[in-house]
């Protein structure tokens, strides 16, 4: 009976490792989009705009992430609801716990790829930027030619630490109700007395999700000649 409860929580986990999966890459993708944006904005001559991104890198990195996800998901929602009611609406609105989670672990991480990708703009030659600019090129062009494909080189040790880091994050997803595995794991544990088998399977899980990522760097650095454990020690 036991052993039967056990395997039914285990499938249960695999189907929260999907999710936790979908929640690490739309968060990947989100934080990688603010932190594209925001390095190169970093670099323009919008004193205001840098002042802000300036503010936001600070601030995020300045708070634990478990806070921010609570502030949020609980804070958002009854700014919301008040909100709806002072316009006059009875209406109550559940936030989506799914899309709170994502969309609060990647703004988190925009934060940490926003450095990422600042640094490794900064370590491509300017030289050859001037070069491009009296080649004719526009700044279109020279962004694109020139500067995204040795700043996604550059970044690419950092940004596999972030990512890494990301992963592990969506833990995190568990506090405000969402389905993921390490929620299920605590379920079952509370169910049938048994957390160090749930827990250490969660373990396994994630460490199998580091081992495919790193699989995938090493993939990525033999197709453009990337010194691998030059990356992996970084």
């Amino acid at each position: 009976m036991l052993s039967s409860e056990i395997l039914g929580y285990s499938l249960s986990i695999l189907k929260g490792a999907v999710l936790t999966v979908e929640v690490a890459l739309l968060s990947l993708v989100i934080s990688t989009v603010i932190g594209i944006s925001g390095a190169l904005a970093k670099k323009s001559n919008n004193r205001l705009l840098r002042y802000v991104l300036f503010l936001y890198t600070t601030i995020i990195r300045g708070i634990p992430e478990l806070v921010l996800m609570l502030l949020i998901f609980f804070g958002g929602q009854i700014a919301l609801n008040n909100l709806i009611f002072a316009l006059g609406y009875d209406t109550y609105i559940d936030v989506n716990p799914f899309f709170t989670g994502v969309l609060t672990i990647g703004f988190i991480y925009g934060a940490y790829m926003i450095e990422t990708f600042r640094g490794a703009i900064q370590a491509i030659e300017h030289e050859q930027i001037e070069t491009a600019y009296a080649f004719g090129m526009n700044k279109w062009q020279v962004t694109r030619k020139i500067i995204f494909p040795q700043m996604a080189l550059h970044a690419l040790p950092s940004y596999t630490n972030n990512w890494l880091v990301l992963l592990k994050s969506t833990a995190l997803v568990s506090v405000i109700g969402l389905n993921d595995m390490v929620r299920i794991a605590n379920l079952a544990s509370g169910s049938i007395k048994e957390p160090f088998i749930f827990y250490l399977f969660v373990c396994l899980i994630f460490l199998g999700f580091t081992a495919i990522s790193l699989w995938g760097l090493k993939r990525i650095c033999l197709h453009y000649n990337i010194d691998t454990e030059k990356v992996l020690k970084s």
